[in-house]
């Protein structure tokens, strides 16, 4: 894994080295070299393991990540790992088992894999990301196991209601944007378009390059079934704008385009990404605005800015037609 991340580290549960020497003796892992904290991620702690026998990285899953959900995000790396997703395959334990417990947190170990993320991609990167984001939700078509999306429009609104009161402290107007916003959505969202295991957070620090190729895809704790269209939108709203709100369409062009030429996207698909798109914004908008407000004291991992997501709806709102996008057949 890259250290892509800078300040302060994100991990939010301190690992000794007795605590960690124990927690190893139940793999075949080998001798531990060295280890270290990685400056990415604001959910669970990470790090990078060097052992007698390679890279690693453990994670130790934090409070807000349900454990009921850790069996499936596992056992999907797993799974696509063996379909052949370049991701992060778990390592399991003398027991057979991929989780296990370590200071008092669920923990597993996954395969290292190389390469860097990119702060600033470009159009072919992001037409490699689009094909990437195809084969995953490919690999994934006969996964068993269900997740539902428990951060899709039905928990929009709930999140608003934590923020309404204080959004326009964030922004002036921010709330009536807002809640005119989630009215259209809940409205408009579009049901019974092809569905399956999607990743739901596949930001740039998630996607690992060598060269011009994507060598790997990182970090599926939000990943659940839902349309793949609107894992494509996730995409499209974090690789294709600037934090300043301006779009590329160049790079969301070559996404969708990169994304068609593996799984070619049905009529409905390119019909509703418009509104899809306008949702994941607002996913993300809503999400970083309840984090922004209620930062607790001595908080390691600054939030991130929830007014680049309303920067980005500001342009969503003028899109009708997947054209506006990029799409071109």
């Amino acid at each position: 894994m890259s250290e892509t991340g800078s300040g302060t580290v994100a991990v939010y549960t301190d690992v000794s080295d007795e605590a960690l020497r124990a927690f190893l003796r139940e793999y075949e892992l080998g001798d531990l070299l060295s280890y270290k904290g990685i400056a990415e991620g604001v959910e669970n702690s990470n790090f990078f393991l060097h052992t007698s026998t390679g890279n690693y990285i453990l994670t130790l899953y934090e409070k807000r990540v349900n454990a009921a959900d850790l069996p499936f995000f596992i056992n999907l790396m797993g799974h696509l790992a063996r379909a052949g997703l370049a991701c992060p395959q778990p390592v399991r334990n003398r027991a057979g088992t991929a989780l296990g417990h370590l200071c008092g947190r669920p923990a597993a170990i996954v395969t290292f894999l190389e390469g860097v993320s990119l702060s600033r991609p470009n159009a072919e990167h992001c037409r490699a990301l689009g094909a990437a984001l195809a084969g995953l939700h490919a690999a994934g078509r006969d996964f068993p196991m269900v997740r539902a999306n428990n951060l899709s429009v039905e928990a929009w609104r709930p999140l608003f209601v934590q923020a309404e009161a204080q959004a326009d402290t964030v922004a002036p107007g921010l709330a009536a944007r807002t809640r005119a916003d989630l009215d259209w959505l809940e409205a408009s969202w579009p049901q019974g378009l092809p569905a399956g295991v999607i990743h739901a957070d596949l930001f740039t620090d998630n996607v690992f390059f060598i060269g011009d190729a994507v060598s790997g895809l990182i970090d599926f704790y939000f990943a659940c079934t839902d349309a793949f269209a609107y894992d494509l939108a996730i995409s499209l709203n974090a690789w294709c704008f600037d934090a300043d709100g301006t779009f590329h369409r160049d790079k969301a062009g070559a996404m969708i385009a990169g994304y068609d030429a593996v799984r070619a996207l049905e009529p409905a698909e390119i019909a509703a990404l418009p509104i899809l798109a306008r949702g994941a914004a607002m996913r993300f908008m809503l999400t970083r605005l309840v984090d922004w407000l209620n930062v607790p004291p001595g908080a390691l991992v600054q939030p991130k800015d929830p007014l680049e997501y309303d920067r980005r709806l500001a342009f969503h709102r003028t899109a009708t037609d997947a054209r506006d996008y990029g799409w071109e057949k």
